[in-house]
Parts: structure tokens; sequence; C-alpha cells
């Protein structure tokens, strides 16, 4: 014998204050990286700097990442109601991410291939100029950074607003959307300091070759970036979460259930997000309690919030007529 209980799942929590910063905040970066993006490029091709190029083209990616960053936001706000989500549509901006951190991976691999090339065929650099152009583009980066930061920090407040203490951390709980796109920014930030010692060291000192050393230097550095932003949406993607504390969480409430004697056990369990701090599960569970229902259990569940979605199916053994049936 079985019972089972459907909450009832809503959309409109998905799309909140939160993401509507993120996009303001995402459109305007999007717009400052692009109009830098022109100006660093052109700047390389004429001065002849293969870090101020890097950097450029990198700026380049970021500006399309950025853009998507902001898509994903829009998207997300204008299908958040249509019920063919079935649990909203909060994985568009993970699958942004996602996008975002292969975009990195390009052109981390096109910035060491041309490093590769200027180390082998030098070429004479206009330091003094290259070094004004990157250093506009770094303040540039670092307003970014601001603008990017400070929705960053709103969102993690908002987030972490419940009512109630676990004794885990659930930090991971972040935009995921917004990240990418700030680790766009900070990885453009890079790539500018990097650019300036490398021309600097070209003028000051003569070593011309610095400057495409601190072009691979930098490729390394978006490269790291960019996997640990794919291991992170990607194990979203996934649903690879079964070993997030909440988690754990849900079997220290189930075990509650087992007194020794009507002995209850979980026969089959799965928690995965559906939202930055939003969590559905489905537990199975086997008891020769006959007083055990399907909304005793969610009830328990209830203490934590992150849980919005929850399918409880009871299955008593044999001999046993369960008391009272939960619809």
């Amino acid at each position: 014998m079985h019972s089972h209980d459907l909450s009832a799942w809503t959309h409109s929590h998905v799309f909140d204050t939160g993401n509507h910063a993120a996009e303001r905040g995402t459109r305007l970066v999007m717009l400052i990286t692009a109009a830098t993006m022109v100006v660093e490029i052109a700047a390389g091709l004429w001065f002849n700097s293969m870090a101020l190029l890097a950097d450029g083209w990198h700026m380049s990616s970021h500006a399309l990442a950025i853009g998507l960053s902001a898509f994903a936001y829009a998207a997300a706000r204008r299908y958040a109601s249509d019920r063919r989500f079935a649990f909203g549509t909060w994985k568009i901006e993970v699958l942004a991410g996602f996008a975002s951190a292969i975009f990195l991976l390009g052109i981390a691999v096109l910035m060491a291939a041309g490093s590769v090339e200027r180390l082998f065929t030098p070429q004479a650099i206009h330091y003094r100029e290259a070094m004004a152009v990157t250093a506009l583009g770094l303040l540039v980066n670092l307003g970014c950074a601001l603008i990017l930061g400070g929705t960053h920090h709103h969102d993690h407040g908002h987030d972490h607003g419940h009512g109630h203490s676990h004794g885990h951390d659930h930090h991971h709980h972040h935009d995921i959307n917004l990240r990418s796109a700030y680790v766009h920014v900070l990885a453009d930030a890079a790539t500018s300091v990097l650019a300036i010692v490398a021309l600097a060291g070209g003028w000051w000192l003569g070593w011309s070759w610095l400057d495409p050393v601190m072009g691979l230097v930098g490729a390394a550095l978006v490269g790291r970036w960019a996997y640990g932003l794919m291991r992170e949406s990607g194990t979203v993607l996934l649903d690879r979460e079964m070993d997030h504390p909440v988690v754990e969480e849900v079997r220290e409430v189930l075990a509650e259930f087992d007194d020794g004697e009507d002995g209850t056990r979980v026969s089959d369990l799965h928690v995965w997000r559906v939202g930055r701090q939003q969590f559905a599960c489905i537990v199975c569970l086997v008891t020769h309690d006959a007083t055990l229902t399907a909304q005793r259990v969610r009830q328990a569940l209830s203490v934590h919030e992150e849980l919005v979605h929850v399918t409880v199916e009871i299955s008593w053994c044999d001999g046993v007529a369960p008391a009272l049936r939960a619809a």
C-alpha cells in the first residue's frame, strides 16, 4: 500500500528583486565593457602590443558573455509564469553561467596561442601609449567590478534570510549567473594588471619577451577561473547535489520516525535544486507504523525552508493496516 503527497509549486518567487538588480547591473557592465573592448583592440593593433591586444580580445568575449548573462535574466523573467517549466526558469541563468565558462576557456586558448606566436616572432611595441590604454581598461574593469560586487552582496544577503538555523554553511546559494559576470570582470582586471606589468618591464628594462609571457600567465589564470565556473554550474545543471548539506538535514528529520520498534526506513531519496536556495525532494519510506502519514512527514520537513516541493511515498509492510491515508 502506498500514500502519495505532492506539494503545490508556484513560479512567482523565481524572479525576485535580487534578479532585477542583477539584470540592471549586468546590462550596464555589458555596455561599458563593449565600449572599452573596442578601444583596447584598436590600440593593441595600432601600438603592436600582444598583452594589450589579448586584453582587448579577452574583454570582447566578456562583453558577449556578460550580454548573455543579461539575456538570461530577461528570459527567466519573461518565462517565470510559463507552466511548461516544471520547476521555474532559474536554470536559464545557470545555463548562461555554463556558457560563459566555455567562452572563457575559448579565449584562454586564443590568448595562449597568440602569446606563443609572439615569443618566436617578437615585434616592436609602442609601450607608453599601450600602457595608457591598458590603465584606462583597468579603471573601467574595477568600476564594473564595483557595480557587480554591490549587486552580488545584495543577492547574497537576500538568499540567506532563513528564519531557522541548521548549523550548516549554505554560502553556495549565490546567483551563478551573476557570479559568472563578476568572474569575467575580475579576469579582465587581472589581465589588465598583467599587461601593465609586461609593458612596464619592456619599456623600462627592455624585456620585450615579458609581453607574450604575461599573455601566457593571463591565459592560465583565465582558464583556471573558467574551469571553476564550469564545474559549479555543471553541478547544478546535472543535479549532482546529493552531497549538499540539506540532504543530510532531510535524513536527520526522517531518522526521527524510526524509534526502533515501528522501524521506518528510507528506501529512496532524491533532492535536487530548483532555485538559488530552493530544493525539491522525493522521499520513499517503508514502515511498520500504521499511523505514519505523508502529511506528518511533510510537516516534519517543513522546518527546512529550502524544501519548496516535497513528494512523499509511504509503503506499509505486510500485515500493517494504515490507520489513515494522506490524500
